[in-house]
């Protein structure tokens, strides 16, 4: 797939991926530096990154809409376009919620969900980046199978973190906010294994 117009959407795949794993680094050094008072500013941040990623995602469409052949099939790419968009809106709704929660303290467990989201991105940029060469690929299947296996590590983690909230935390407040926040989090390394799901179906139908 060496032709320019086969592959321009993976590389446009790989530039979106790229700001979900810029939207996770921030919102990683946002939970571990935290501080409320400057809350504002990395929200600011985060949702730049998001706008860029938008933009990318729409050039893609324009760019279908005109062409006369892809690569893969159509609703594949817009599949994966999609939920590359949808991985990162998610890693903004988390910092969102803390945003609007309120949240003075960050749990402990809660940045080591975020950087499980945020290995997650880096497998999901690193098979963005072999998904042009899926036919010869020899590594793809190894980051899809990483991808399920830290999703599998953040359903576990979430569930003991929903446990151990209800069981440490009297405020009833605190406990439906950080309620929001862990479903997000878990919410984002979903979104990281739909992008592999949709790589690995692909790869079926095409080969």
């Amino acid at each position: 797939m060496s032709k320019k117009q086969d592959t321009y959407y993976f590389n446009n795949f790989i530039e979106c991926t790229q700001y979900a794993c810029q939207a996770a680094r921030l919102l990683e050094e946002t939970v571990q530096n935290f501080d409320a008072e400057n809350l504002n500013s990395y929200f600011e941040k985060m949702h730049e990154i998001e706008h860029q990623a938008d933009l990318k995602k729409h050039e893609l469409t324009e760019t279908l809409v005109k062409a006369f052949i892809t690569p893969i099939e159509r609703e594949d790419i817009v599949q994966v376009s999609h939920n590359i968009d949808n991985l990162v809106d998610k890693i903004e709704d988390v910092l969102i919620r803390i945003y609007f929660n309120r949240v003075t303290t960050i749990r402990p467990d809660a940045l080591v969900l975020v950087q499980i989201i945020t290995k997650c991105c880096d497998e999901v940029l690193m098979l963005m980046k072999q998904f042009a060469e899926f036919k010869h690929s020899k590594q793809i299947k190894e980051h899809i199978i990483k991808i399920n296996s830290l999703e599998e590590e953040a359903d576990k983690l979430y569930i003991r973190c929903m446990y151990d909230l209800h069981d440490s935390t009297a405020d009833p407040l605190e406990v439906i906010a950080w309620r929001d926040i862990y479903t997000y989090l878990e919410k984002c390394a979903d979104a990281a294994e739909h992008i592999a799901d949709i790589a690995e179906i692909v790869i079926m139908k095409n080969t």
